[in-house]
């Protein structure tokens, strides 16, 4: 395994911007020990946490690379370390106090009267962001289309002389849209006004997918999720390539202005869980296919959206966008043949994330039954981390888009989202199958309901 880097002087408030270590080893290994070096005065294998706000100079300038902890602080350097490694293609990473203010710093970057383009389905918070903030502070204009269905030249008729952000999500939040992120990268790479895309990985995480090798220019995270993965840390990032260096400078200088930076404890949580990365994805990927089958077999579901069941109109999209690293795994499983004979591709369908939406038979009555009847899945926002959680996006995460622009996404009173968890997936199918039987099930035949045995 090698390790290079070089350093990038940038005008960011004392603290250099490095182009971070790049290791040459699977994506486990690069998880667990990038920007994880012993400490060089204790041994200590796990970096110890830094709370000092300030650094001692030994002349005026002359410090050891932090003087701030607002410019620059040694966890959030090492888990910045962490992610530059993990989204493969990246160089530049910057970690945020959450991902709504990285968000928020990558809007602020382009400055005042521009255009962005958005896929429509887009996450609550961003799109009030883009519609009552950014519009209103700094005069951009958003146009939201969808980039999913819509033919090359209907893209780029959305296309302006002032467009300078195309923003992506894919999978959507809550539909699971998926977007050709390749394809979306070359229209804008061919236009005059070259627009920067960035791209939400949030969903996937850098374990099954790469956006960057597919073209992107941006990346982000809510480190909220997979990445932290334990429900205890609300964290962002921002990752870009080697050849956007004096883009990273600016974002930089941004967040060193405004101040939207982690805690030196919270960096070190969400560098903990990223060691585990990989083996909670396959664990969430595995868990979500059975769920999605299970929900697909039910009587009481009108519709089951996860891109990794063969029977997703993009199912090929979905197998196409995978990380390298991810396309091995799911390859390998492909191949196997379980104690029962069968394979999975004899079943239909890939791990594709942890995330399954789908439409229950009936609407808020029966969405809401289901919700409060489940043991193992806790109705709760956000998602990603090792529990189960299910909430339903018409009230809770996609509130704050009009009624009429839900409808239109297809976001209803029956559209549940789940975020499966990594428990045991017999233990996660039955209670999905017993609350389904409470909600839907005895409404409509009044027969007994068995509780989930824990």
């Amino acid at each position: 395994m090698t390790i290079a880097s070089d350093v990038v002087n940038a005008n960011n408030g004392g603290h250099p911007l490095k182009r971070r270590p790049s290791l040459v080893g699977g994506f486990g290994t690069r998880a667990i020990h990038v920007g994880s070096d012993a400490h060089a005065d204790t041994g200590a294998v796990i970096p110890p946490i830094s709370l000092s706000t300030t650094y001692k100079q030994d002349g005026v300038g002359n410090h050891k690379g932090f003087e701030y902890s607002r410019s620059g602080n040694p966890n959030r350097d090492a888990l910045e370390t962490t992610l530059a490694s993990l989204e493969s293609g990246g160089s530049y990473a910057l970690a945020f106090s959450s991902g709504s203010a990285t968000t928020a710093t990558i809007v602020q970057s382009v400055g005042p009267n521009a255009h962005i383009v958005s896929v429509n389905d887009v996450y609550g918070g961003t799109f009030r962001y883009f519609r009552r903030v950014a519009s209103e502070t700094q005069g951009l204009e958003t146009t939201f289309i969808d980039m999913e269905n819509f033919d090359d030249q209907v893209i780029l008729s959305s296309f302006r002389s002032d467009t300078k952000l195309i923003w992506i999500e894919s999978p959507t939040n809550p539909t699971l849209r998926l977007v050709d992120i390749r394809r979306v990268v070359s229209l804008a790479h061919s236009h005059p006004s070259r627009p920067l895309v960035v791209v939400d990985n949030t969903f996937l995480s850098p374990f099954y997918q790469s956006p960057l090798l597919l073209g992107a220019d941006i990346v982000v995270h809510s480190l909220t999720k997979y990445i932290n993965g334990h429900s205890d840390v609300v964290m962002g990032a921002a990752i870009v390539p080697s050849h956007h260096a004096p883009l990273a400078e600016k974002l930089r200088f941004l967040q060193n202005a405004h101040g939207a930076v982690p805690s030196a404890y919270d960096c070190w949580l969400a560098q903990r869980g990223a060691k585990t990365l990989h083996l909670r994805m396959k664990a969430h990927g595995i868990n979500a296919l059975r769920v999605a089958r299970a929900l697909q077999a039910s009587p009481y579901t009108e519709e089951v959206i996860y891109p990794g069941l063969s029977t997703h109109p993009r199912h090929d999209v979905a197998y196409r966008s995978l990380s390298p690293h991810a396309k091995k795994f799911v390859d390998t499983l492909r191949s196997a043949v379980g104690a029962d004979g069968n394979s999975l591709e004899s079943e239909g369908g890939f791990p594709y994330g942890g995330m399954v939406s789908f439409r229950i038979r009936g609407g808020a009555s029966e969405a809401k039954k289901f919700l409060t009847s489940t043991q193992l899945f806790t109705l709760a926002e956000s998602l990603g981390g090792v529990e189960s959680l299910a909430e339903l996006p018409a009230e809770m995460t996609h509130g704050s888009i009009p009624e009429a622009e839900r409808a239109l996404l297809g976001i209803g009173n029956n559209l549940i989202r789940l975020s499966v968890g990594v428990e045991e997936v017999d233990d996660l199918v039955r209670d999905v199958e017993q609350a389904l039987q409470i909600a839907v099930g005895d409404a409509q035949v009044n027969g007994p309901h068995h509780a989930l045995e824990l």
